[in-house]
């Protein structure tokens, strides 16, 4: 798609003459063309040019100046609520209905800024080839002097989620600590791992806020973007190991690292241990880590620091059990013991900025979005980095690291999406998780790791063997939106203002009224939901709507269609209805019917079980091609006839091996449902191979007759 036709369609259109105007500076190249272009004309687009971004960059302004005006203003009116003795839930939807407009102002302002920046680099570029003019150095120059493509929208998310959270739960306070995601020893939890394109980081934070508040450790603290740093130091030996165990998925496979969170003059460091176990052992692969201050690190990594020296604080304290001192000194004897006879030493450094998404206390639901990834070669390999140090020194948290040689660093194109869960067994997630992994906004990459692929990309000629994603680099993993899921605005066609709802513990969605006993709840991981309840609400009270702009109450009929126009749910979600109604006319007890279920994207790993399959298969067909050979060049006649049998049979196994993995490839192409297995074809070669050697038996057993 040509980026002209690109910026049309993607604009949002109350804002269209505030955009680039790309096709007319287009129009402007092409026309002043024709003749040799001068230094006049060079004159003239540099001043239009000029003029663009000074409208665009006053415009970005003007809008960040006004978001923040109306979120002050929402926030006094949220806490004007929440002191009120006995506020209306009308009261709360209305201001829910405004921070659902704010949400999607800023979203489309963080769209305004990607697009004009494109088309600015668009134009330049086109310029510089059609006039053999460069003009690129000089306007970097004024772009960094009007850096509205820098804008960091964490901190208006922050606020956002925190205003949110209070008017969804009705001004009610969440029980549990919110710095309790920092204080975790050992957790045990099902991950799973997405790519996300920058074009969609924005408005995947802005969906997410609307169901899991932003996770604040320090909610008394203004949030800073240096408190969303996270950096982790790993360690392998020269011989990799590490790598090798965690990239083959090794039963005990470890993993061994030193975190720490914001700038490099935080004190107290995170050594963690992750320990890979399989499934067929029954038990969960886990996360441990113990805290220890920066300045006995190396001391404890040397072996020169003992346990007892770094527990005896907290045995003094006596704020932790002797049981939870005790696991936590095993856990350090144990990776000093580790660190010591393997040898371990800092191999790669990771940074990113994660935004976390979880109920404060709870962590049933965590999300987390991880952005501005960057892997950092810690080695000494050809070049002194950490030295004798744990870590380097020449560098902190000062993204994008201009400092380093390219051959230190690599920039990872995407952010990493993690969806962390805590269920009981048989359960399946919240519904709106199971969207937002199937949705555009994602790419699924199971099992991806940071520390793999540093280690694949920047050390690669000591890495014995590379990940299945790398060729997936080089994809655009971008795809078509969905029109069914997404970011709305409350007052357009699939926007809901529906909204007397609020959150349950697990992220889920439960009615506001559900203080009344109402008890209607999606629960983590039910497979029905109980949805009749709330219908029944739905049919006894008029429920207010607001509809082209003016507020109405909706009849219980009328509601049912209002929603149906709009393609509404009842969970505020723009996206296809939970149930469809069954009988012809609303309100005629119509009994809510599941979804039929639809195909899910395959898992990347099922593509290479694939190809391992049609491997296995070719492995046998080259073992029994080479017997064939050795009876046909060694034999006699005999042996000959059977080195013949024995190469047909050879030649159909490879053709059938190579025809089920085309139709097994076109199967997952299509996202086909139903078994893949290969039934009939090794009874089929038993049998044909019992044939073969019968017949090599039989002509053997009559050659010897004959003599």
């Amino acid at each position: 798609m040509k980026f002209g036709h690109q910026l049309k369609t993607s604009l949002y259109p109350e804002w269209t003459f505030h955009y680039v105007a790309y096709d007319d500076l287009k129009t402007f190249l092409k026309v002043h063309l024709k003749s040799e272009w001068n230094e006049d004309d060079e004159s003239q687009f540099v001043e239009e040019l000029e003029k663009e971004l000074d409208k665009v960059y006053s415009f970005q302004r003007v809008k960040i100046g006004e978001i923040n005006r109306r979120i002050e203003a929402e926030s006094q009116e949220v806490d004007t609520l929440c002191t009120k003795e006995d506020p209306s839930d009308d009261e709360f939807t209305t201001s829910e209905i405004e921070l659902g407009h704010i949400i999607a102002d800023v979203h489309d302002l963080a769209k305004f800024t990607r697009l004009n920046y494109t088309g600015f680099l668009k134009i330049i570029k086109k310029h510089d080839k059609m006039t053999g003019w460069s003009l690129k150095p000089m306007f970097m120059v004024r772009l960094n002097a009007k850096p509205f493509y820098k804008e960091n929208y964490d901190a208006l998310i922050v606020r956002i989620s925190t205003l949110y959270d209070r008017v969804r739960n009705r001004g009610k306070a969440h029980r549990g600590d919110s710095s309790a995601g920092g204080k975790q020893a050992a957790f045990v939890r099902n991950t799973t791992k997405y790519w996300v394109h920058p074009d969609n980081i924005t408005e995947l934070k802005l969906i997410i806020l609307k169901h899991l508040p932003v996770l604040v450790f320090n909610p008394n603290k203004e949030f800073e973007v240096a408190d969303s740093a996270i950096t982790s130091i790993y360690y392998d030996n020269d011989d990799f190991d590490l790598y090798m165990g965690r990239l083959e998925k090794s039963e005990g496979a470890e993993a061994i690292r030193m975190r720490w969170y914001g700038g490099m003059d935080s004190q107290t460091i995170f050594v963690e241990r992750k320990t890979h176990r399989e499934d067929w052992t029954g038990e969960k692969s886990v996360k441990a880590r113990f805290p220890i201050k920066e300045k006995h690190l190396n001391a404890y990594l040397k072996g020169q620091y003992t346990t007892d020296e770094l527990f005896a604080k907290a045995r003094e304290q006596g704020k932790k059990s002797e049981k939870e001192i005790r696991d936590l000194e095993q856990l350090a004897q144990e990776v000093q013991y580790t660190t010591l006879t393997k040898r371990l030493h800092p191999v790669m450094r990771s940074f990113y900025n994660r935004t976390a998404f979880q109920l404060p206390g709870d962590a049933r639901v965590r999300i987390s979005l991880d952005t501005e990834l960057s892997l950092i070669r810690e080695d000494n390999y050809g070049t002194p980095r950490s030295g004798d140090n744990w870590r380097r020194m020449d560098i902190g948290i000062d993204y994008p690291f201009k400092q380093l040689p390219e051959s230190d660093i690599c920039r990872f194109p995407y952010a990493i999406l993690e969806v962390k869960l805590q269920t009981h067994v048989g359960q399946e997630p919240p519904q709106w998780v199971t969207e937002l992994i199937n949705s555009h906004l994602v790419e699924a990459v199971p099992k991806f790791s940071k520390f793999i692929h540093g280690c694949a990309t920047l050390i690669e000629d000591r890495a014995k063997m590379l990940p299945f994603w790398l060729p997936q680099m080089d994809v655009d993993i971008r795809k078509p939106p969905n029109k069914s899921f997404g970011l709305i605005r409350p007052d357009e066609p699939g926007g809901s203002s529906v909204s007397a709802l609020t959150y349950g513990s697990d992220g889920s969605k439960t009615s506001g009224d559900e203080r009344e006993n109402d008890h209607v709840q999606i629960n983590i991981g039910q497979d029905s939901t109980e949805r009749t309840p709330l219908i029944q609400r739905v049919n006894r009270d008029a429920i207010p709507v607001e509809q082209g702009g003016v507020t109405k109450q909706l009849s219980p009929a009328g509601l049912l269609k209002f929603i149906k126009k709009g393609k509404h749910t009842l969970f505020g979600t723009p996206n296809t209805p939970d149930y469809t109604e069954v009988g012809g006319q609303p309100g005629d007890n119509s009994q809510p019917v599941k979804r039929a279920p639809t195909a899910q994207r395959p898992n990347p790993k099922v593509y290479f079980a694939n190809e391992r399959t049609f491997l296995s298969w070719l492995k046998f067909t080259l073992l029994l091609g080479a017997l064939a050979i050795g009876l046909l060049n060694f034999s006699d006649e005999v042996g000959q006839i059977s080195a013949g049998v024995f190469t047909i049979l050879a030649m159909t196994v490879m053709l059938y091996a190579l025809y089920g993995y085309h139709d097994r490839a076109n199967r997952l192409q299509r996202k086909e449902l139903g078994d893949y297995s290969d039934k009939y074809a090794p009874a089929v070669l038993t049998v044909f191979m019992i044939a073969a050697v019968s017949v090599n038996f039989y002509l053997r057993l009559e050659q010897d007759a004959g003599n």
